[in-house]
């Protein structure tokens, strides 16, 4: 038994398990109306009856996400290594950069569909200007973090600047990168669903609207949970890539898991 609490993989599993029953019970002792919040029954049952189409539904949504995903690295990550290297590129591109987060990003989505129509393309935009602030900004202070001892101590034994930055300067700034994509895959999710939202008709934020529409929370709710399960698969799989990419960080020593 204490094995499979201390697990790492059953933790999430029993609190997930203790939150449904707390649901049911408040539910039940406060006698609240199914119109106001479905019980964790329906929800699985509408999870088990739709199935296919929420499967299906999510395909759409993930795609969007990854597209917005990956623009966000491919254009955060040099946008990042300019602001990093040049005081010029900085005062000119992070103001930009933070008055561009103010802007709600649901009162633009129209404009990309006007733009770009009804397709996947203003999904992706919106999932890329979500989640590209927090590559730029983590990825800005992995290069500035760098150990000005060690870069010195590389040019005083010759290195080129493209040695000491595969060897150095990358290196040493990965952690903080995949910390920036680990926040960046979450919320490009949270854009594709808003791009969905606006003008859609597949999607999980397809599905939402048209639940909200018809007053189905139970497949509201399971919508949520696809949703939820995308962004923890998506986050769990670059969590992987990380550990693949930088064993030797602290963060995935065994000594440093075994003291949490």
């Amino acid at each position: 038994m204490k094995s499979i609490i201390t697990s790492q993989w059953a933790r999430p599993v029993l609190l997930i398990i203790m939150i449904l029953i707390g649901w049911d019970l408040l539910i039940r002792i406060f006698k609240v109306p199914p119109y106001l919040v479905p019980t964790p029954m329906s929800v699985v049952e509408q999870l088990w009856n739709e199935w296919p189409m929420l499967v299906k539904e999510s395909a759409p949504t993930t795609w969007a996400t990854l597209g917005g995903f990956a623009l966000s690295v491919l254009i955060g990550v040099p946008i990042a290594m300019l602001i990093s290297y040049s005081k010029l590129v900085e005062s000119f591109v992070y103001p930009l950069l933070v008055f561009s987060q103010s802007i709600p990003k649901i009162a633009v989505a129209p404009l990309f569909v006007v733009w770009f129509g009804f397709g996947i393309i203003p999904k992706i935009i919106v999932a890329f200007l979500l989640g590209v602030f927090p590559v730029v900004v983590s990825t800005v202070m992995g290069f500035k973090s760098v150990e000005q001892d060690m870069v010195d101590l590389a040019r005083s034994m010759g290195s080129t600047r493209m040695q000491m930055f595969f060897k150095i300067n990358l290196p040493q700034a990965l952690p903080a990168i995949f910390s920036g994509m680990k926040v960046s895959i979450t919320l490009a999710v949270v854009g594709a669903v808003v791009g969905e939202f606006v003008g859609s008709n597949s999607g999980i934020g397809y599905v939402l609207q048209k639940a909200n529409g018809n007053f189905d929370l139970p497949l509201m709710f399971a919508a949520l949970v696809v949703l939820s399960m995308i962004g923890v698969i998506l986050f769990a799989l670059l969590d992987v890539i990380e550990r693949l990419m930088i064993p030797w960080h602290a963060s995935q020593r065994n000594d440093f898991q075994s003291v949490v």
